[in-house]
Formats: C-alpha cells, structure tokens, sequence
C-alpha cells in the first residue's frame, strides 16, 4: 500500500473540520456536500474487504428516501448482503479519522483482517438519479485506484439491482448474469412462466393493470428499460418519472407510508391498484382509494402476508417437510401477527427493527418471509428447500405436486433474495394476485389492521433506554415498562413499545389499540411517560397536540 498516494489523494478529499459520521443499517447519510471524503474513503475501503474476502464488494452511492439534497453511501458484501458489522466499525473509524491518522487507520484494518495487500480487488459501483451521485461514485473510484483496485462502474441502477450483480459476480454465474440485461432476463422470465397458470379472463386482465408512482427516481429509469421484456397484458402506467419533479417530493414509498395518503402526482380512480417504489428502489408499498374515496394503505405486513399464503399452499402441495416462517420486528400490527399464527399456522419471530437482523433470522428456515411495515423485504430459500423444489419440479411424476413445485422455482427466480428489491417484489405481488384472482380489497380484507400511531419523544440522551425482547420491553429507566404495562392494560386489544432512535436523541413510541382514537390516546401517554422518565427535552407532550405520523 502506497501511503505517500493515500495521503495526496486524500488531501483532493479533505474531510471537514469536526464532521463525526456513524455507519448504520443506511451506510453513511448526510448533506451531499459534505460526503466528498466519505466517499473516497469508502472505495478504498472496499478494495480492503474485496482483499480480505477474495471477492468482488459492491458500493452504493445512495441516499434512498432522503430529500435530493441529502445523499449517502452503503457497501455490499459478497453475496449481496449487508456490510459485516465489524466492518461496519471499520467504516465509521476510517469516515471519521482526521487526515493525519488516515494511514494509521488503514494500516490497522489490514493487520486486524490480514488483508493480503497484493491480492486483485475488484469493486463494483452504482449510483442513483441524484444531481451529486455522479461526482461522488467518482470519489469512490479515486478511492478504489489509490490502492490499486479494479472497478466496475455499473452507473445509473438501483440499490437492488447492485447488490444483484455483486451476488452473481462472486457465484460466478450460478445466481444470473452478472448484467443488468441478465436481471431483466432472468426475472421477466419467471413473471411470464408464473403468470401463464393466471385466469385469462376479462377480470383476470384487469388485474395486471397497475400504476406505479417511482418517486422521482432510479425505479422509473430502469421500469422504462424492462417494460420491452413484459408480456403484453401487462400494462404499468409510470408517475413520478423524474422528468418534472425533485426526488421523493411529496412522492415516494415512504412519503405515503408515513402520510397515510396517496402521492402527488398520481391519478386515482375508485379501487384502482396503485404502489410506490422509494427513492433507490428498495421499498414498495401498495394503496387504493375506495368508492367513498377513503384511502387504503397495504404495506410491508399485508404483502409479507400475501407472499407467505401463496408460498405456504405450494409447499404444502409439494413437500410438507418443508416450512414457511415469517419474520417481524416490532413495529408489525398485531393484526398479521395474529392472522400468520392462528389462521395460517405460520410460524412468526420478532427481531429487532433493521433489516440485517431480518435477513439473518429468515436464512434459518427453510423459506424465510421478511417485511418490514415500511416495505422493505424479501424472501429467502435455504439451498436444501430451493435442491429438493428443482429436483421435484424437473423429476416428479405427480402432474399436481410438479405444477407445484414448477411455481415454487419461478419464484425462486424471480424474488431478489440478495436485499427487497421493489422492482422483483412488485411482479411477485402482480402474479400472486393475478393466480389467485384477488383484486386490490380481497386483498386488504384478508385481515384489518388495528389502528395504531407512531410518535418520537425529545430526549437529552436516548442512550438512558435501554430494550430487550426484540425491542418490545423496555430495562431502562426501571419504572419505564411498569408505566407502559399500566396505560396498555387501561385499552382494548392495545400494544405499546419505545425504543431510542438509532440516529438521534429521540425515543420512537409505537401504540396500538382497538380504535384510533384509543390508539393516539396511549401513544401520548405513553410519549408523556418517556418525557417524563427519560430525561425528556422542553415542555411535555400536550393531550391536545394532534398525533403526528413519523418515521
């Protein structure tokens, strides 16, 4: 490793006096002026972990539902997943190292993991629509070349469609081609097969119409781009192009998630079936207005639902050894929980909030659901279930149990298991609707949420909480959990936890209950007691301040 050049180079990348940066489940966010260093530094710190992992690593510059001004950066591990945590570590250490220490820094990391110095490195980089991604990705290119890495710069895609290639690149093939023509390929194939067993009828065409707010992003680029591999019925109207508005403004998966209201820019008519993908494509939600004009938000837990009924009565006709389990975190409405584990008899787990702990909990099973209530998720299959559901589908005599487990593979191909991927989970949700016949309010009927209300409490220093049980109990302040026990048991059907914010001196408060009215009632008592107990900022919430929805 050449230090004279990391430091000269470093010097074009100078980090600002007094900046701090914590790497989270995000990767690194902040105003895009003041990421210049970030990067740089990121790209060599993928060359680093290419070396330590003989393998190819992903970096995207990315900051997903953040406004246009922000912008951010996430490294991909080999098979597409999330960062190492202790990589994690590694990357807020070298974010924040004044550039004095730089080199001291680097060193440490290669001793710690032996990275072998003269190994081939070879980073692939993406970026999404933002005015200051296509200067960023070239301060991580810079930091790729200082050390003598090789990249690939995969340019205008989303975060998905990066984590998809870094995957079939280091599987050398054996997941798909390593292109953006190979992903196009390999799921529009596995939509088409799957949607060829759909009713042909009138209604059964109805169904594959569908109109898709992208958020002013990445997602209606490469929409645009993948609609010549669809087959004709499928008809998609895109809004929210990026041709005339700024990025996630007043658009987007979580701008209707947390408004509980359609976005600008998109044309509602009565029980038509709506979704928005999110900034890098990554999340989706669904909607609908009713004929009242009442709107309907489906979302990560009525699609995990979905997927997880489809996937169960194909495994039950094809191997009834093989499972199918949920995975949740706290903020799930009780309402799925309930209807996954008593109707469905669908094993759930509850996991802390963050998607690398979804991901984890789900490899344990043999087919793994996870969603987060934001949209965020995906499917996973052990390599034994995805053996023994090729071998039935290719080798069973049993007509039925083979159609079975020939639907079973086309979703294995077409669901992105590396990371939720909007693009994939969106045809998964149109060939399962279209399959089972379901329209948009069949399909929010299956159950009823309860009515529930998320709020965010000030606090001198959210670090006095402290939480256990997946985040659903609170150890610290003591009398904290015995204050919420007691509002909870006054209400019906009623749920409440707190958990500190992962990114500021803010305590989240979730709340749930029979009606909204109880629902906003225990959420500020709830915020009322944290305030109080926790080292609460300013005045205390007021009974009549309106519940405000927040992320």
């Amino acid at each position: 490793m050449d230090l004279e050049a990391v430091a000269r180079c470093s010097a074009r990348h100078a980090k600002p006096a007094g900046l701090a940066m914590h790497y989270g489940t995000a990767g690194f966010r902040g105003r895009a002026p003041s990421l210049d260093h970030v990067m740089f530094r990121m790209g060599a710190l993928a060359v680093l972990r290419a070396r330590a992992t003989a393998s190819a690593i992903g970096v995207m510059v990315t900051a997903s539902h953040n406004p246009e001004e922000d912008n951010g950066v996430k490294l991909i591990d080999p098979h597409g997943e999330m960062l190492h945590p202790l990589w994690e570590e590694y990357a807020t250490q070298l974010a924040n190292a004044e550039e004095q220490e730089l080199q001291k820094v680097m060193t440490e990391i290669c001793q710690k993991e032996a990275v072998d110095l003269h190994r081939d490195a070879l980073v692939f980089i993406g970026r999404d629509t933002r005015p200051s991604s296509l200067k960023l990705s070239q301060a991580v290119m810079d930091g790729v070349c200082v050390l003598g890495g090789q990249y690939h710069d995969y340019g205008l895609v989303t975060t998905p469609q990066l984590h998809y290639m870094v995957c079939c690149h280091n599987t050398q093939g054996q997941y798909g081609k390593a292109t953006l023509e190979g992903y196009y390929e390999k799921l529009s194939k596995a939509f088409v097969e799957l949607i060829k067993k759909a009713n042909s009828s009138s209604s059964g065409d109805r169904q594959r119409h569908l109109k898709i707010d992208c958020a002013n992003g990445i997602g209606a680029l490469k929409l645009r781009e993948m609609e010549r591999y669809f087959p004709q019925e499928v008809l998609i109207q895109l809004y929210n192009d990026g041709s005339r508005e700024k990025l996630n403004h007043l658009c987007g998966a979580d701008y209707v998630k947390v408004h509980q209201k359609p976005p600008r820019g998109l044309d509602m008519k009565p029980n038509e079936r709506c979704c928005s993908f999110d900034g890098d494509a990554d999340r989706i939600v669904y909607y609908y207005k009713d004929a009242d004009d009442h709107f309907h938000l489906i979302d990560g837990d009525k699609i995990a639902t979905l997927i997880s009924i489809f996937l169960k009565e194909l495994l039950v006709k094809v191997e009834r050894t093989l499972t199918v389990a949920v995975v949740q975190t706290a903020y799930a409405n009780g309402s799925s929980t309930r209807y996954l584990e008593e109707t469905m008899k669908v094993p759930v787990h509850c996991v802390k909030t963050g998607v690398k702990h979804l991901h984890h909990k789900a490899q344990e099973f043999d087919v793994g659901v996870y969603f987060e209530a934001n949209g965020h998720g995906t499917v996973l299959f052990s390599k034994a279930a995805e053996t023994k559901i090729r071998q039935l589908a290719k080798e069973e005599k049993d007509d039925e149990r083979r159609e079975a487990a020939k639907m079973l593979e086309n979703v294995i191909d077409l669901i992105n298991q590396t990371v939720g991927d909007a693009i994939a989970d969106m045809l998964v949700i149109e060939a399962i609707l279209a399959l089972k016949g379901l329209t948009v309010q069949q399909w929010d009927s299956i159950y009823t949420d309860l009515p529930n209300r998320l709020l965010k409490v000030q606090v001198a220093d959210r670090q006095v909480i402290c939480t256990t049980d997946a985040e659903r109990r609170v150890t610290a302040p003591p009398a904290l959990q015995a204050a919420i026990d007691a509002l909870v048991s006054t209400r019906q059907a009623a749920r409440a936890f707190v958990r500190p914010s992962g990114t500021e001196d803010t305590v989240r408060v979730y709340a749930e209950a029979h009606t909204q009215e109880a629902a906003d009632a225990l959420a500020h008592e709830v915020s009322a007691a944290v305030h109080r107990l926790a080292g609460g900022v300013g005045a205390p919430p007021q009974p009549a301040a309106p519940a405000t929805l927040l992320t």
